[in-house]
């Protein structure tokens, strides 16, 4: 049988042109993340399959990988249910890890911790453009502050981050989870017909769909859900009303009086009023009252990218402060944000993105046949430029001496040398 030359289905092979662009991201992103603080950590890429199956990562826990259980330990014929074969799986986020991580580890390390981590994950998703099943995340964290200003440096770092990759005009769209839950108890939501409870995470992943479906589209869903009428409308009118600026929070804090706990809405504005102040990108900041951010481990304010070359969502994150406790028992403050690493490498490859200052690149081509003392001569050559930072390529020298440089050129050679056996090497 043939071997398979495709990748796996939902993964792909990098091309060296593409390598050079993420490297340089690489670099730029941690770089500018030390620049606010953060720390470089790392995590496995295996996990217990307890914490991927806590419930908190929402649908991403459908679309584990799953490991089986090794050698001994996997007994095929005694297995009655999957718990039996499985004891491990490959992280589908860099989340879980990091509060795993940080139980582990919290006396070894700063309070507040300012974690960067990044790496591959993986995802049993359905493969579509920026969209794969392994693909890398890169993650800031701060763990251990209680305050805003957790939520104001991520802002600040992350647009930073896509200013200097030549990014503008996008929108970081922002707002709290508890407004989401007010929301709901202000119009009024009872369980419907055969359920004990409102169903909050169901009414959120309704909303969620807002940007696709429409104001009529998230009613039709939300009755044939089963809730009243009355009650989804007057839920809906909320959305009608709301403006996506402080204003517009202004005039929630008031409708929503006691239902939504005090200081929430003040904290957004100061978040926004701080961002728009301080931040060194083009971009602006909007409330937006539908985001809902899809793991059930936000806790309060939750944001997100909006890039409109994208034509949606190429990052985002909240504050998480009740996760790290479920390992420790002990509550630990904690917000992150994530950029869509492999969007914004697909964005730069479309638009055809040079990496700055790159010094030029030569190639040296040799005659086949070379006697030794000539070929020591460029090799010393070569070695000296080395030296001096720039990069040369020494390679045999092909009969269709044209078409190879015509290759080296569209590989970024700016300089081609080439080196006979039977004419002098120059000093």
């Amino acid at each position: 049988m043939a071997m398979k030359k495709k990748p796996v289905t939902g993964m792909k092979d990098i091309l060296p042109g593409e390598m050079e662009i993420r490297d340089y991201a690489i670099g730029l992103i941690k770089e500018t993340y030390k620049r606010f603080g953060f720390t470089s950590m790392e995590t496995p890429a295996v996990e217990h399959i307890e914490n991927l199956s806590s419930k908190q990562g929402g649908e991403n826990e459908k679309l584990i990988f799953k490991i089986l259980k090794r050698g001994e330990k996997l007994k095929l014929a005694e297995a009655s249910s999957e718990s039996d074969l499985v004891d491990g799986g490959l992280r589908y986020d860099l989340t879980v890890p990091l509060c795993r991580y940080y139980s582990n580890n919290a006396n070894e390390l700063p309070s507040p911790f300012k974690a960067l981590q990044m790496g591959p994950v993986w995802r049993a998703d359905r493969p579509q453009r920026g969209r794969y099943r392994q693909f890398m995340q890169c993650d800031i964290d701060i763990l251990g502050e209680p305050s805003i200003l957790a939520e104001i440096e991520l802002i600040l770092a992350t647009t930073t981050l896509l200013g200097k990759l030549d990014f503008s005009h996008f929108t970081i769209r922002i707002n709290d989870r508890r407004i989401l839950r007010a929301m709901v108890d202000y119009a009024g939501f009872t369980a419907p017909a055969g359920a004990e409870a409102v169903d909050y995470d169901g009414i959120f992943i309704t909303l969620d769909k807002m940007d696709k479906i429409g104001l009529d589209g998230v009613r039709g869903e939300l009755v044939e859900d089963g809730y009243e009428e009355a009650v989804v409308d007057k839920y809906l009118e909320l959305f009608r009303r709301i403006s996506g600026d402080t204003a517009g929070l202004k005039m929630l804090r008031d409708t929503l009086g006691d239902i939504l706990p005090a200081g929430i809405t003040e904290d957004l504005s100061t978040i926004m009023d701080s961002v728009e102040g301080a931040k060194e990108a083009d971009f602006r900041v909007a409330f937006d009252p539908t985001l809902v951010r899809g793991m059930s481990y936000y806790t309060g304010p939750i944001f997100e990218i909006s890039m409109d070359e994208y034509g949606g969502s190429v990052g985002g994150g909240g504050r998480y402060d009740e996760m790290i406790g479920r390992f420790t028992g002990q509550p630990t403050p904690a917000c992150g944000f994530s950029i869509g690493f492999e969007r914004i490498v697909m964005l730069l490859l479309e638009r055809d993105f040079k990496v700055p200052g790159t010094k030029g690149r030569t190639a040296y081509l040799i005659e086949k046949g070379m006697p030794g003392d000539k070929l020591a001569a460029i090799l010393a050559k070569a070695k000296a430029l080395r030296s001096e930072g720039e990069e040369i390529n020494i390679v045999m020298m092909k009969k269709n001496k044209k078409f190879q440089k015509e290759q080296l050129t569209q590989e970024g050679y700016t300089e081609i040398r080439e080196f006979f056996k039977d004419r002098e090497i120059d000093a």
